[in-house]
C-alpha cells in the first residue's frame, strides 16, 4: 500500500477515533472485571473444593493472578505486530480474543460437575483473557493519541481511559441485575455472556475507523522494523521499567480497591459486597467524567503535576480508606471505595496514555508502552492474593500499608520520568527523539 493510496490517505477526526477506542477498551475491560468480580464473590466456592471460605478465595484469587501473569506476553505481541502490522489490526483480534475467552467462561462445567477439570479449564480461559487484555491497552490509546493535535495528546488520549471504568461499572452493574434476576449459578453465569453482544459491537465500531495516520506515514516511509519489542527492550529498557513502577499505584491500588475489598468485608463480616459494588459503580461513574478533566488538565499544567495528585492521594489515604470500611456503615463504604478510584485511581490513569505514549518514537512506540503497561501486571495481579494473605496473618492494616507503598513507589518513579506536556515543555521538546533509521 502507498501512501497515495485511498485508505492511507484517510483521516478520522480525533473525536471519532477516540470514542471507537474508548467502546472498544469498554468491551475488553467489562470482559476483564467480570472474571475479577466474580473470582472475589463467587469462584472460590464454585470452582475449588474447599469448605475454608479464606482458602477459597486464596485460590480464586490465585487464577485471577494468572491472568496478569500473561498480561506482558499479550502486551509483547500486540506491541511487536502494532508496530508492524498497525495498531487498528491488533484491536481487532485482541477484542475476538478477549470476547471468546470470556463468553466459554460463562459455560463451564463446575467443580462439582467434573471436578479438578474444571478448575483447569477456568485457568486456561484465564490466560487467554490476560493475552487479549494486555494487547488491548497500547493499540487503543495510540490510535487516540496518534489522531490528536499535540496539545490536546492529554485531553484525547484520555478518552479511551474512559473505557475502563464504563467497562467495571458494566461489569458491577451485570452482577447486581444479575442477581436480582437469576438464581443459583446463573448469578454469575449471565454476565459472561452477555459479552458476546457487546464483543460484536464493539468490532461493529472500530471496523469504521481509520489506521492512526502515524503509523500509515511510517509504512510509507519505510520506517517499519523488524523486531521493534525487542528493539525496544534493548534500548529503551530504563523506560520500560519506569512506566511499570509509574502504575503500581493505579493498578495496583486499584485492585485492592474493588476486588481484594470485596472479599475483604466479607471475612471481616463488616457488610455485605453489595455495598462494595455500589461504591465501585459509583467512583465509575465519577470516573466517565473525571478522566477527561484530568487529561484536559495535564494539557495545561502537565502530566506530571496531575499524575502526583493521584500517587500522592494514594499514600495518604491507604489508612483512612480501611478505616471507613471497618465502620461497616453503607455511606462510609461507599464513600471510601469511590473516593479511592476517583482520586488515586482516575487522575493517574488519565494521563498514563499521553504521558507514556510520549516517551518512545513512532517506531516502537506500540511496543514500548504496551511492555511497560502491562509488565505492571506481574506484580499488580498478585496483590489481591498479597492483601488477602496480609489480612490473614496481621489484620487490615497489612493490606492499607501496601495500598501506602504503592503509592510511594509511582510518586518516587514520576520524580524520575520527564515531563513532556507541550504548554510546559514546547512541542519540540514534548516529542519523542527522532525515529533512528529502521533495521531493515
Amino acid at each position: 500500500m502507498t501512501a497515495a493510496s485511498p485508505v492511507a490517505a484517510r483521516h478520522d477526526s480525533p473525536a471519532k477515533v477516540s470514542f471507537a477506542s474508548m467502546i472498544g477498551t469498554a468491551v475488553e475491560s467489562y470482559d476483564f472485571f467480570i472474571y475479577g468480580t466474580a473470582a472475589a464473590a463467587y469462584f472460590g466456592t464454585v470452582f475449588f473444593h474447599t469448605e475454608e471460605k479464606l482458602v477459597g478465595v486464596l485460590a480464586s484469587f490465585a487464577t485471577l493472578a494468572i491472568g496478569f501473569l500473561f498480561r506482558p506476553l499479550g502486551g509483547y505481541l500486540a506491541g511487536h505486530y502494532g508496530d508492524r502490522l498497525g495498531r487498528k489490526t491488533v484491536l481487532m483480534w485482541s477484542l475476538i480474543l478477549m470476547g471468546v475467552a470470556t463468553v466459554l467462561v460463562g459455560v463451564l462445567p463446575t467443580y462439582g460437575q467434573v471436578g479438578i477439570i474444571a478448575p483447569i479449564l477456568l485457568i486456561l480461559l484465564r490466560i487467554l483473557q490476560g493475552i487479549g487484555f494486555g494487547a488491548e491497552w497500547g493499540g487503543a490509546v495510540l490510535m487516540a493519541v496518534e489522531h490528536a493535535p499535540a496539545r490536546r495528546r492529554g485531553f484525547f488520549g484520555a478518552v479511551p481511559q474512559i473505557g475502563i471504568p464504563a467497562g467495571l461499572l458494566l461489569a458491577n452493574g451485570a452482577f447486581l441485575l444479575s442477581a436480582a434476576l437469576f438464581t443459583g449459578d446463573w448469578v454469575w453465569r449471565m454476565p459472561f455472556l452477555f459479552s458476546i453482544v457487546m464483543v460484536a459491537v464493539g468490532l461493529f465500531i472500530r471496523l469504521r475507523v481509520a489506521e492512526s495516520p502515524e503509523f500509515t506515514e511510517m509504512k510509507a516511509n519505510n520506517e517499519i522494523r523488524e523486531a521493534p519489542a525487542l528493539e525496544v527492550i534493548r534500548r529503551d529498557w530504563r523506560v520500560i521499567l519506569r512506566i511499570m513502577a509509574l502504575r503500581l499505584a493505579e493498578t495496583g491500588g486499584y485492585y485492592v480497591t474493588t476486588s481484594f475489598m470485596l472479599s475483604y468485608v466479607v471475612l471481616a463480616e463488616l457488610t455485605s459486597k453489595e455495598n462494595v459494588l455500589i461504591g465501585t459503580m459509583v467512583g465509575s461513574a465519577l470516573g466517565l467524567g473525571s478522566h477527561l478533566a484530568f487529561g484536559a488538565l495535564s494539557d495545561r499544567i502537565g502530566r506530571k503535576r496531575v499524575f502526583l495528585i493521584g500517587s500522592v492521594f494514594t499514600i495518604a489515604f491507604g489508612v483512612p480508606m480501611f478505616l471507613m470500611i471497618n465502620t461497616g456503615a453503607v455511606i462510609m463504604v461507599v464513600v471510601a471505595v469511590a473516593l479511592g478510584l476517583l482520586l488515586s485511581h482516575d487522575p493517574i490513569f488519565a494521563v498514563e496514555s499521553s504521558w507514556f505514549s510520549e516517551q518512545f518514537p513512532r517506531d516502537v512506540r506500540s511496543s514500548g508502552i504496551s511492555l511497560g503497561y502491562n509488565g505492571a501486571s506481574l506484580v499488580a495481579g498478585l496483590l489481591p492474593f498479597a492483601a488477602t494473605a496480609l489480612y490473614g496473618w496481621i489484620g487490615w492494616m497489612g493490606p492499607a500499608v501496601l495500598f501506602t507503598l504503592l503509592g510511594v513507589v509511582s510518586t518516587a518513579a514520576a520524580a524520575f520520568t520527564r515531563e513532556t506536556a507541550p504548554a510546559l515543555v514546547g512541542e519540540e521538546q514534548s516529542t519523542p527523539r527522532p525515529t533512528e533509521p529502521a533495521l531493515a
